[in-house]
């Protein structure tokens, strides 16, 4: 029989797994804006396996080797915030971080009812007079480089505290917050914008740069809209819009 019809379980294996990874590439890619790129790439690799397997032209089969080698290094220097979004997304599933923090040893961030509850009235009292906030959360994955773009405050959690740093005529308040370790540790920060073409055209930078600080790491992120004063988090990626004060502390308190 010709090696051609030898097709066995390993080769089903083979070819799902390949295309469970094409799939999650182009999600990833897709959340990033670049899936006319992600189409380029799969219409080159298409053309240098038929150049250099079905055909078999050395001289085009050489520089379509050429191409591919540099092309690697170059995907990796254009592409390497979404491959770093892809390596955290897929350390980040809860079973492989259950693993990883089985042999480290280390315990996932958790706020109670207690070191949570500043925070929640204090965006529920912003949402009433329609004051925007933007708050991270920092749970493990350490947001040093954000922190860096704002202003130093290590204070601790106050709901006063709070709403004076996005009160309307603050030099802060057009920024994010950030909270680590139940302290407010700054204030006036930036945060990486989303490209997402999924985001509702109707939410505003706020919610981008919510979702932008939460595809690059586990942090929680609170939104409150200056239009409307609607409270919103951002979590590994999705929006969760709108919520009731239970949501709120629901969503914050989950250990994930």
């Amino acid at each position: 029989m010709s090696p051609f019809f030898e097709f066995g379980i390993k080769d089903i294996i083979d070819i799902l797994l390949v295309a469970a990874l094409l799939y999650y590439i182009y999600k990833v890619m897709k959340a990033s804006g670049s899936i006319k790129v992600f189409s380029g790439i799969l219409v080159f690799i298409l053309l240098w396996l038929v150049v250099t397997q079905v055909l078999a032209m050395k001289l085009l089969g050489s520089i379509f080797n050429t191409l591919m080698n540099v092309g690697v290094l170059a995907l990796i220097i254009i592409f390497q915030d979404d491959i770093r979004r892809f390596l955290f997304t897929l350390g980040s599933h809860r079973h492989f971080s259950a693993i990883a923090g089985f042999f480290s040893g280390k315990k996932k961030k958790r706020y109670d009812h207690e070191e949570i509850m500043p925070i929640i009235m204090a965006c529920f009292s912003m949402s009433k007079r329609k004051e925007g906030a933007l708050i991270v959360i920092e749970r493990n994955i350490p947001l040093d480089d954000i922190i860096n773009t704002g202003d130093v405050i290590n204070a601790d959690i106050n709901q006063r505290l709070i709403e004076n740093i996005f009160f309307k005529n603050s030099p802060l308040h057009d920024g994010a917050m950030i909270i680590r370790n139940n302290k407010i540790k700054a204030a006036g920060c930036i945060l990486p914008v989303s490209h997402d073409l999924n985001i509702p055209k109707d939410l505003g930078l706020r919610h981008r740069a919510a979702m932008g600080v939460s595809q690059e790491s586990d942090a929680h992120t609170i939104i409150v809209s200056e239009e409307t004063g609607a409270i919103s988090v951002a979590y590994q990626g999705k929006l969760y819009l709108r919520l009731s004060g239970e949501e709120l502390e629901s969503l914050l308190t989950k250990n994930i």
